[in-house]
Formats: structure tokens, sequence, C-alpha cells
């Protein structure tokens, strides 16, 4: 009778044992530590639709970070707010062996406002834990429970986080009443979903192992396209005390309508300026582009989101009265503005983001969007205005929510609309440098440059936003010398339909061309520089994506000293392809320098088996712009 405690104990610590193996980084395929910051070992995110207004997700976890560069990864967040809530929060550290070493402590979780879009009031916030190790490998297991109160957006499911992070096994489970309509959509993911349907509750589950790591590769489609993804939409919900229906883009149109409905009241005094600045006006583009003058002076963008505000505009009245809101609050008041003037705008919602150019899906209904703006119809011309600005051109919207599909909410429901694509002749670089050589190789030129269009996008953030220092960082990277000396500039703003931007600089670099006995080496082509070359012989794994046209245009002329001939010049080089086209020219006579280039990118996505003739490309323009004249002392 005395065998059977310690007959326990050996079951405990065996139990022990086997745990500590689980989390040993030794148990870890070989194949997915390879080129790793950090291997998910384990990954369990389950959520529970209890009734179109009612979820529970739980989220378990288990990383094993490798080296220093994967320490991001083991910093666990998570948020919450008037409509979620956030519990049940654990965490435990192990050692490389598996061995436990330390347990979360409530009194080291920090707890912040949810603050990555500057709220001015929000009910957001976010809770944030590490365990500051640094003795590699080390593993964290982290658990947490949140509720949400009120149903419009679901979590979707991206197991591989990065592409430097492996995944040994996840799995993404959705239960629903058995009358519960769910829509997904999912990219790379073999097969479909297992579903079961019980008689109580449908249980939906997808699930990945052993995803390696790939290495980075210049223009990529969007996360979600390389990597096994799935998103979630509900058919039926409701928020607050909004129902809606997320069936087809129209309904879900219908359902945004509803939360604007009745917030397009403005003051007496609004009222007074807008008949003051439009009566007089005869067309819609004269007075929207009036009025949106007008928002621009008198607001500014401030996030405020509080319950449903995250969704749900601040009134035209609130935003007269504070002058101040967010994308959706600004965007409604310049809709209540046009509506007040006898124009009809449209309140627009979008993806926000050079990176995320798919705007929507046609066939995935769903609320993916994180910024609103505005259209106006004008005949065969739609106007649009991106109102969180002060300084954007009206009717000019660029990289930021240009080119992509977007929800027009009409008063019946939404529309499927596209913004403006703007193409090379929009997006123009004309620049025209005169320069100067001396005897010691010191570089003197004038630079004047012209952008439009989304190529002036950086420059008209740089002009109103940035300081005197972040401003010369900018130059430094645009003019691509090592060593230089800004002496002068100067900046000129057109604002239109195709906003442009003029650039004057005057700079100085010392020992750009080198001087040799009777010889002078130059690379006249000073500034616009093909930046990298590509391996060609590289086998690319994703589609190659150029997300916009654009065309640059440059004219050099460097006077040398005198009594210089040409000794070895450069070829003309032309290059015609489906990626653009390219050509340069470098000529001497009068003691100058001549150099013309012109290239002209076309935008586009293209199959990863293209990308041996992208790189040759590439490569080529690389070269050719870097090519050296010599000249001779003439006489000697």
């Amino acid at each position: 009778m005395y065998k059977r405690p310690f007959l326990l104990i050996a079951l405990c610590f065996l139990f022990q044992l086997i745990q500590a193996q689980d989390y040993s980084v030794f148990t870890i395929p070989d194949t997915l530590m390879n080129n790793a910051n950090a291997v998910i070992r384990s990954d369990e995110y389950r959520i529970t639709i209890k009734d179109i207004d009612k979820a529970i997700i739980h989220h378990k976890y288990v990383i094993t970070v490798l080296n220093e560069a994967g320490n991001k990864y083991a910093v666990y967040h998570n948020t919450y707010s008037k409509l979620v809530s956030l519990s049940d929060i654990d965490g435990n550290l192990y050692n490389a062996a598996g061995k436990h070493l330390k347990n979360i402590k409530k009194k080291d979780i920090a707890d912040y406002i949810d603050d990555n879009q500057m709220a001015m009031v929000t009910d957001k916030r976010i809770k944030v834990h590490r365990f500051y190790s640094t003795d590699y490998p080390y593993t964290v297991e982290y658990e947490d429970e949140q509720v949400f109160d009120g149903i419009f957006y679901l979590p979707y499911w991206i197991p591989q986080i990065s592409n430097y992070c492996a995944v040994q096994q996840s799995r993404f489970v959705v239960e629903t009443p058995v009358d519960y309509k769910l829509n997904y959509k999912s990219f790379l993911y073999p097969g479909k979903p297992s579903i079961i349907n019980d008689g109580k509750k449908i249980t939906y589950a997808w699930e990945v192992k052993n995803l390696k790591t790939f290495d980075d590769e210049d223009l990529s489609p969007n996360w979600e396209e390389m990597t096994t993804a799935v998103f979630l939409a509900p058919v039926h919900f409701k928020i607050e005390n909004y129902e809606g229906q997320m069936d087809t883009w129209h309904n879900l149109g219908k359902f945004i309508a509803s939360l604007n409905a009745g917030k397009d009241v403005l003051p007496d005094n609004v009222k007074q300026d807008v008949h003051h600045l439009t009566d007089n006006l005869s067309t819609a583009k004269e007075k929207a582009f009036a009025l949106y003058n007008y928002l621009q002076k008198s607001t500014r963008y401030i996030l405020v989101s509080l319950g449903i505000g995250g969704w749900q505009p601040y009134d035209a009245n609130y935003v007269a009265t504070k002058k101040y809101g967010d994308c959706k609050a600004l965007s409604n008041y310049m809709v209540s503005l046009l509506k007040e003037a006898g124009v009809k705008g449209y309140y627009v919602l979008i993806n926000a983001d050079e990176t995320d150019l798919h705007g929507l899906w046609d066939d995935f209904p769903s609320p993916f969007f994180n910024h609103a703006i505005v259209c106006v119809p004008d005949g065969k011309d739609t106007l649009w205005f991106e109102c969180t600005s002060q300084t954007t051109a009206p009717g000019y919207l660029g990289a930021f929510t240009g080119n992509r599909k977007a929800l027009m909410i009409a008063d019946d429901g939404g529309y499927i609309v596209h913004t403006p694509d703007y193409n090379s002749k929009d997006n123009m670089q004309v620049r025209v440098v005169a320069a100067s050589i001396d005897s010691a190789g010191k570089l003197s030129a004038v630079l004047n440059t012209r952008y439009t269009g989304v190529q002036q996008d950086i420059l008209n953030a740089i002009i109103n936003e940035l300081d005197k220092e972040s401003k010369e960082k900018f130059l430094n990277r645009e003019l691509n010398l090592p060593t230089y000396k800004v002496n002068d500039s100067k900046y000129m703003e057109s604002k239109g339909l195709i906003p442009e931007v003029n650039e004057q600089l005057d700079i100085s670099a010392l020992s750009y061309a080198t001087i040799s006995g009777k010889r002078i080496f130059i690379k006249p082509n000073l500034f616009n520089k093909t930046a990298s070359k590509y391996n060609e012989n590289e086998t690319r794994l994703f589609d190659i994506v150029l997300p916009f046209s654009f065309r640059d245009i440059d004219s050099i002329d460097i006077k040398v000293p005198s009594g210089y001939v040409a000794e070895a010049l450069p070829k003309p080089v032309t290059i015609s392809s489906k990626f653009g086209n390219y050509s340069i020219t470098y000529s001497v006579e009068n003691d100058k320098v001549k150099v013309v280039r012109d290239y002209e990118r076309t935008s586009g996505r293209f199959p990863a088996n293209e990308y041996k003739e992208f790189a040759t490309f590439n490569n080529n323009m690389f070269k050719a712009d870097r090519s050296q004249v010599v000249l001779l002392k003439n006489g000697d």
C-alpha cells in the first residue's frame, strides 16, 4: 500500500516530461527551422457564434523564438472596447528543452489606449505582455478569450504571420447555430474546410501543418495572396440596435446608409457659408471644389471612435461645431455640404493603402474597409475627394485610394465603383539638369523637376508636413549621391485633377568626377538610376506586381573644363518590354556631356514565370544608367 504514492509521483513526472517534450525545440522538424526566426508550434483560433449579435473567440498559441529577430513574434497583444471584452489572459515561458520557467502575472500586463490612428476620443484599448527573454531559443504560450457584443466584423485567419515565421500546426474553427448563415473566402487553402452539422450546431474547420519559410520577393502581391488565409463575413448580423444583411454588396450598402441616416443636418451658420460660396457658381464641379476648399480650411482629421462609432460617422453638426472628425465624419460632412448646395455627393467606403490595392472582392460582400471618401458624379466624369487631408488637391486621390474598387453608398443601397486609375501621362517626373564640373572634379548643379500625379504624392507631404531636417533626409535618398550639399531648394504647387509640384534644387558634390592625368571619368546620369539588380537565375514564387504606371524624362547637360574630347562614349540603349519602355543616349559637344533618359513603366500583374524576362529588363536598365563617359584632354 506504500507503492501507490510513488506510482502517482512517477506518473506526474512522466506527464511533466511529456509536456516538456512537446515544447522542446528539438521536436521541431529541421525543414521548419531553416531560415526561420520563429516557429508557431501550435495555434487554435476558435470562434463560437451564439447569435447574430454574440460571439466568443478563444485563442491559444505557442511560438518558439529562435533568435533576436524573432522576439517581435513573442509579444502578446489583443484589443478590447465597449463592444468587445477581453479576459482569461494566460501565458507561460519555456526554455529550449521545454522546461517551464515563468507564468504571466496580471501586474505585468500593460494596458494602453489603442491609438494607432491618433485617436482623440476612443474606447478601444490594447493589452500587451512580453517575457523579455534573451536566452534563445525560448518558447511562449498564450491564451485568451474575447466576447463580441454585436457582430458586424468577424476575425480572419492568416496562420503564417511572416515569411520568416514557420508554422508547425494551426487550426481555425468556427461554430454557428444550425440556422446561421456564414460566408467565407479562402486563399491558398488546399481543398475545402471540414463542415459538420450535428443538428445542434455547424462546425467549420480549417487546418494547416508544416508551412515553411520563404525569402522576400520584391514587388509581391498582398500577403493574403502569398500564404493561407480565410476571411469570414456574417450574412445576417446585429450591432447595438442596428440589424443588417451582408448577402450582397447592395444590402451591405443599405446597412451603411441606415447608420448614416439623419446625420446630414448642418447648423444655420454653415448653411449660410455654403450658399455664400456656391450660389453664384454654375457647375457642380465648381461648387464641389469650393466646398472642398472650405472643408480643408475649417476642419482637421482626428479619429473619434466609441462603440459603433468605429463604423458610424458623427453627424454634420458635430463636425461643424468641433471643427474636426475622422474619415467617416468628414466624408459625411462633405456630402452634407454638397447637399445644401444642391449637388449630389456619395459616401464611399474603401481600403486605403498603397500596399492593399485589391479594394473589395466582388464575390465576397464583407466589411474589410479602413477608410471613407466622397465621390460626385459629374456627367461623364466622377469627382473624388479625400476629406481627411488639408493639402490634397480637389478631385485627386493619388496612390492612397486610387485604382481600386470601393463601395458607394446610395440611398437605396451599395454599388461597386472603381476609383481613378492614374496612367503614365498623369504620373510624370520631368527633370532638367544644368551642371558643371571643375578641374578638381567638383559638381555644381541646378535641378528643375516637375512631378505630377502619383509622383508628386510624397513631395506634397514633404512640403506641407515635414521639418527642415526631415526634408534634407528625403533629398539625400532622392538624389542618390554619396556626398552632396543642398545650397538652396524651392517648391511650388499647382492643384488640379492631376496636381503638380515643381522643385528647384541648387546642389554641389565634391569629387563627383574622377580626374586622372589627362582624363576625366564621369557617370553623367546623375540622379535617376534604376535602384537595384535582380538575380536572373532565381526561381520566383509569386507574381510580379507593378502597382502604377509612370514616366520619367531626364535631360542632363554637364559642362566640363574646356579642351576635352570624348575618348569613350556609351552607345545609345533602347529597350522595349511588356514591363515598360526605356531609352538613354549620351553625347559630347562644345565642352558639354549630354544625357537624355526616358523610362515609362507599365503597371500590371505578371506571372512568376515571366520573372527572368523582368529581371533582364531591369538589369539592362541598371547597367545603362551607370554607363561611364571618358574624356581626354585635347592636344596632350
